[in-house]
């Protein structure tokens, strides 16, 4: 049986767990996606295996640090959105110290799965940082804070494509503009939940700033991010197996930018269709692994 301390201590953990998002994992895998799009896609579908596990890790402790990070500006700001009030900085189950110290630590593990790449890439890392630490800050200023985010996916692609390849090139580029186009689309679907509580407080998005025409700024991204990766996959002669899961993608595509325009969409829809994002991501990854031999 546990002792009061031992209670305590575990129920910290738990919240921490909590602060870093881990029990929801799509946020998790939705970044790690894009970078291994592209180690797969520079390794030609045959990335050596010690290197997709130090992306994997990095990616997580990148998310983790920008979870803590984003609730740190907003802890005063979550409680008045209905989604975000019970996030433990936000609901003072956790104080801002411990979120410091996670914040760190996260930083420190990312650090040092940078130190196992190359230069370019370790390089690429540390430029990075600062657009994962001032992004949650621009919902304040930028009227469209989701490229920032987009941004800050995109070094995901930039890192983990010259880290097999020590360098950038045009296949590169295309991959990282399908990226950035394909975060604003998600990423403006799941801000479309919290579209009221965003005008109430006065902080930006991309659903309050297209407005009414979120739906169609969404469906405008989503089809750049199927001619980029088809781009991609002409430029790089990719095989059958890459286009099918490209069609695949496209339709799931064209369904959520569908299901977007019907009136009174419930909340929970939004996220549902972030989700959703993510098996899209592993069609293409497997697409893309398949259509590289």
């Amino acid at each position: 049986m546990l002792t009061t301390p031992e209670r305590n201590q575990e129920h910290v953990w738990l919240v921490i767990i909590r602060l870093l998002r881990w029990h929801k994992p799509e946020g998790r895998l939705i970044l790690m996606i894009p970078a291994l799009w592209a180690v797969c896609l520079a390794a030609t579908g045959k990335p050596p295996l010690p290197l997709v596990g130090v992306i994997i890790l990095g990616t997580l402790a990148t998310s983790a640090l920008g979870c803590v990070v984003n609730d740190l500006w907003d802890r005063d700001i979550d409680p008045e959105v209905e989604r975000t009030r019970d996030r433990p900085l936000a609901a003072r189950t956790l104080s801002i110290k411990v979120g410091i110290v996670v914040a760190i630590v996260a930083l420190a593990c990312a650090a040092g799965m940078a130190f196992y790449l190359n230069a370019l890439s370790f390089w690429l890392s540390v430029a990075a940082v600062p657009v994962i630490l001032l992004y949650p800050g621009a919902k304040r200023v930028f009227p469209v804070p989701q490229l920032v985010l987009s941004i800050a996916w995109g070094f995901a692609v930039l890192i983990s494509w010259s880290a097999v390849t020590q360098d950038i090139s045009q296949p590169t580029w295309l991959l990282w503009g399908a990226t950035v186009l394909w975060t604003l689309g998600f990423d403006t679907v799941y801000a479309m939940s919290d579209r009221a509580d965003d005008q109430r407080i006065g902080i930006n998005s991309s659903a309050l700033f297209f407005g009414n025409f979120a739906p169609t700024a969404v469906a405008i991204f989503f089809t750049g991010t199927v001619v980029l990766l088809a781009w991609l996959g002409i430029s790089m002669h990719l095989n059958i197996v890459f286009w099918i899961s490209l069609v695949i993608a496209a339709i799931g595509w064209i369904w959520q930018s569908l299901r977007l325009r019907k009136p009174e969409l419930p909340n929970p829809a939004y996220g549902e269709m972030f989700r959703q994002n993510v098996w899209i991501g592993f069609v293409l990854l497997a697409g893309m692994i398949s259509g590289s031999f």
